[in-house]
């Protein structure tokens, strides 16, 4: 074998075995859902990184055991990527010294760990509420950020300049293959995921090559005076604050939330009293709905003539049981009123509130049908301790304490990760993961997912209550009049079941870029819970 023979074998070789390490690690313990995060590490920067970083928000239970983990994992990242990129050099250019290239890949590891953490810690913060928004928007940086992380390590004056378009390219194709890799790993059973992973190792091995060629060799750079990746680097860090403005700007304005529902008459077929849950920041000023058989849910609860009172964005950060509480109280009032059987409409919060009272409050019920519409997809895949106490997910509570006090600043409506329904997602976590979309016996019950909710949703099954699915995002189904057409079918007791067939391959391709899920066996929060842990089942719905 020629030397560059060896050395393109030594490269696919360090490409190739770490990923099938953690693969066979991951199908041998059996944890189904983190497969798919197996062939980013050796993937190129920044991607190996924001692997590293989720594993050890999510698996970390003291400040010692983060630091630590936060160092070795700085020292190894920077092993690996030196040497992949001195493997992967292009023979037409001089390579610095082995020692250069170590050193400065240990530097941009470090680096790295810095700019990356917010955005692994907002990925924490969407394992614990299932928000496909907080999702999206930690990967925004990863893109923004890959083709000057990609020159870090191979050049001295990265920091200086435009990438080229070629090295931007390579970078999207990183993030595809990543993608796409993560999805066939969790569509093939048995050990079939180690042999995809290596698949996936060589693709490393060859995006290495490529991408340290487009670093390395002489070309146009535009901007070459102007310290474009500093700024850069400024801009995403900064970003991580205004993620969370951003974030309820994109979900719209709740206050203003009226669906048909609320604001047209049911027809005469329906039989039921209808109430309906508002979500997260949600206000009531006290409007009645245009049909006296529905009625709003109030966080506030009901008045003295069991009327429901009006409620500002405030009262819907209680808990998830402080709301179940109220909700029972509300359904015996409506049903002793109207003497109908009552039927319950909950949007994303609301649509937990449901949920819990049906677990909790509901026997006997006079509830008989109930709509779900955007519920959270297996949330609590994630935890963090309150403050003063120690627990897995230590650090990423309190990066996330710090992004949500400076976001709140210029906020009238103050959003914490301490608030008690968060507090309560946390809690009921394992509950919330396996039973949320379960069948309840006397209930009919059907959830309304938008299709971006797949990206939520780990691989594995999700729901086993019939399903109505829609191209929307989250909380955007309900003012869409093929979404209204089928609540009233529902409550007029027709079937209504309409699964979307990419529906699941999107789930599959969301797989790479979801945290790892905390296991419900290690953390002593959940430990006295008899739920089983789809995480590791593939499966909802079980008893452990």
């Amino acid at each position: 074998m020629t030397p560059s023979g060896s050395r393109w074998a030594a490269l696919l070789a360090l490409a190739v075995l770490p990923p099938v390490l953690e693969a066979a690690l991951l199908v041998g313990i059996g944890f189904h859902a983190a497969r798919g995060l197996a062939p980013q590490v050796t993937a190129v920067w920044p991607y190996d990184s924001y692997h590293d970083l989720r594993w050890l928000l999510v698996y970390h239970d003291s400040w010692w055991s983060f630091l630590l983990g936060l160092l070795a994992l700085t020292v190894f990242r920077g092993l690996v990527s030196a040497g992949l990129t001195a493997l992967a050099w292009p023979g037409t250019v001089d390579r610095p010294a082995f020692g250069w290239l170590v050193r400065r890949n240990v530097e941009v590891a470090a680096l790295a760990a810095v700019i990356i953490s917010p955005w692994a810690a907002l990925s924490v913060a969407f394992s614990a509420v299932a928000l496909s928004w907080y999702l999206l928007a930690s990967l925004v940086p990863m893109l923004v950020l890959a083709p000057f992380l990609q020159r870090a390590g191979v050049v001295a004056h990265w920091w200086r300049g435009l990438p080229t378009l070629r090295l931007l390219g390579w970078s999207l194709v990183n993030f595809a293959l990543l993608t796409l890799g993560a999805a066939l790993i969790t569509s093939v059973p048995g050990w079939w995921p180690v042999a995809v992973a290596a698949l996936c190792g060589v693709a490393n091995g060859l995006l290495w090559r490529r991408t340290v060629a487009a670093a390395a060799l002489p070309g146009r750079i535009r901007w070459p005076r102007v310290p474009v990746a500093p700024v850069a680097i400024v801009l995403t860090m900064a970003a991580a604050v205004g993620a969370q403005p951003l974030i309820n700007l994109s979900m719209g304005r709740p206050e203003e939330w009226r669906p048909p529902v609320i604001s047209e008459r049911l027809p005469d077929r329906v039989p039921h009293a209808v109430i309906v849950i508002a979500g997260h920041d949600s206000r009531w000023d006290g409007r009645p709905p245009a049909d006296p058989r529905v009625e709003r849910f109030s966080y506030r609860g009901l008045d003295g003539q069991g009327r429901p009172l009006p409620y500002g964005p405030m009262e819907t950060h209680q808990s998830l049981d402080a709301s179940g509480v109220l909700l029972a109280a509300h359904v015996d009032a409506l049903h002793r009123r109207t003497g109908r059987p009552v039927a319950l409409l909950g949007s994303s919060e609301g649509a937990m509130v449901a949920r819990m009272y049906l677990d909790k409050w509901s026997k006997p019920t006079p509830v008989e049908a109930v709509m779900l519409f955007s519920p959270l997809v297996q949330p609590g895949r994630a935890y963090y301790p309150p403050p003063g106490h120690s627990g897995w997910g230590l650090a990423a509570g309190w990066e996330l304490r710090g992004i949500f006090a400076l976001a709140n600043l210029p906020q009238e409506v103050k959003n914490d990760p301490d608030q008690p329904f968060l507090r309560s997602v946390l809690v009921n976590a394992p509950f919330l993961r396996n039973r949320t979309l379960c069948p309840v016996a006397g209930v009919r019950m059907i959830a309304f997912l938008p299709t971006v909710s797949a990206v939520e949703a780990p691989p594995g099954e999700y729901s086993r209550v019939p399903v109505f699915q829609l191209p929307a995002f989250h909380g955007g189904l309900l003012d869409r009049q093929a979404a209204e057409t089928r609540v009233v079918s529902f409550l007029a007791g027709d079937e209504v079941d309409r699964p979307r067939r990419e529906y699941r391959l999107l789930q599959r391709l969301g797989a790479a870029w979801q945290p790892p899920p905390l296991a419900v066996s290690v953390n002593p929060v959940w430990s006295a819970t008899r739920e089983a842990d789809p995480a590791f089942t593939g499966k909802i719905c079980e008893a452990r």
